[in-house]
């Protein structure tokens, strides 16, 4: 990579000359360079550094006032992962005229430290010399926490799949090589169990889909008018169906509650996973309220609080409750169920909170904001 060979006199001069040029439109937009969230680095055409803003010298573990006036490959020495010197091997003001940068990738600083690296050549016309050097420096943190969850959520998938595929397996191959050995019961009952691991694999999946939606902030909300008090009795009515004495619930839902807007089988879905979270791990009785409360920009909603009087959630485990695998217990479940609550709760511009309940026990509240379409407000 070419370099200047002035005197540090002279290139303290031009440096301070070229850094005033290259912040100049950040400055005509009253932006400083330092203000910016990721790392920049502009060498000028000599290849001398002329900024190296406070997230570069973060990031790179360099003071600013080092890195200024030194070539770029001495002030940001980075090295590909097989070892190789990265500016001689892209050699920015040498190479082929039409090049206009490099694409972002995984290079490592002094001591093998990953950054994400991209470069831009400035050249001021097409396939002119380079006149600047920008180069982007991000740190790869949020891209290792990001591989983790993706590789988390395969783990919990797999292990998730693993236990009813090999029911529904295992049972509808003994059924096939015995079928004339078995009583009607037994095979009623293994055909119930077939049917309740496909439901439970059919579940996973469509939470899958759902973080997909969350995700990418693609996420449907078809609004309708939802009478909570009547799917709140719904939940209760089948919870009891399967078992559940119906003294476990109490249910308390305010008069003149405003007209709610949403999308009915997401709002089960919401009521569900709460209410089976409260009666998988809470104790004593569960209780429901509805009421009216002020949403967010002091828009009318409605708030849901459903409460359990068993030990509660953890101090130290609030502020993990809503993310991606976080279970309360060890009695099952994906640890998906509240991430997907909360992505839905927001979905309709509402918000969730978690804390201790009056009697000890974990409280979750929900506010949904009235949601009304435009023609009738």
């Amino acid at each position: 990579m070419a370099v200047g060979t002035s005197r540090p006199s002279q290139a303290d001069t031009q440096t301070r000359t070229a850094l005033a040029r290259a912040v100049m439109s950040l400055g005509d937009l009253g932006i400083d360079p330092d203000d910016l969230p990721d790392g920049i680095v502009v060498a000028d055409e000599n290849g001398r550094v002329i900024c190296f803003n406070a997230a570069a010298a973060r990031i790179t573990a360099t003071p600013g006032a080092e890195a200024l006036g030194r070539p770029l490959d001495h002030a940001l020495p980075l090295e590909d992962l097989k070892g190789r010197r990265w500016w001689p091997l892209t050699d920015p003001y040498g190479g082929l005229a039409t090049r206009v940068g490099q694409p972002e990738r995984n290079l490592l600083l002094p001591g093998g430290r990953e950054v994400l690296v991209s470069a831009r050549y400035i050249r001021e016309v097409p396939t002119g010399p380079v006149r600047r050097v920008v180069v982007s420096l991000r740190g790869t943190e949020a891209r290792r926490r990001t591989e983790r969850s993706h590789a988390e959520l395969i783990a919990t998938v797999a292990h998730e799949l693993r236990s009813p595929l090999t029911s529904v397996k295992g049972f509808t191959a003994t059924l096939l090589a015995k079928w004339v050995r078995f009583t009607d019961d037994q095979k009623r009952l293994m055909l119930e169990t077939v049917d309740a691991d496909a439901d439970r694999v059919t579940r996973l999946i469509a939470e899958l889909l759902d973080i997909s939606r969350i995700d990418s902030g693609r996420l449907e909300v078809r609004r309708q008018p939802v009478d909570i008090a009547a799917a709140i009795g719904r939940h209760i009515q089948a919870h009891t169906a399967r078992g559940q004495s119906p003294d476990l619930f109490f249910v308390r839902v305010e008069r003149q509650l405003p007209d709610l807007w949403a999308d009915p089988d997401k709002i089960d879905q919401v009521l569900g996973n709460l209410l089976e979270n409260a009666v998988r791990h809470g104790e004593g009785t569960v209780t429901i309220e509805v009421a009216p409360a002020p949403g967010k920009n002091d828009e009318k909603g409605t708030a849901v609080t459903v409460s359990d009087e068993g030990p509660g959630i953890p101090e130290e485990s609030m502020g993990r409750v809503f993310t991606r695998f976080w279970r309360g217990s060890k009695r099952g479940g994906t640890g998906l169920g509240l991430y997907i609550v909360k992505g839905i709760v927001e979905a309709h511009g509402g918000t969730i909170t978690v804390g201790r309940g009056p009697r000890g026990g974990a409280e979750f509240r929900f506010i949904l904001p009235v949601g009304a379409p435009a023609y009738l407000s």
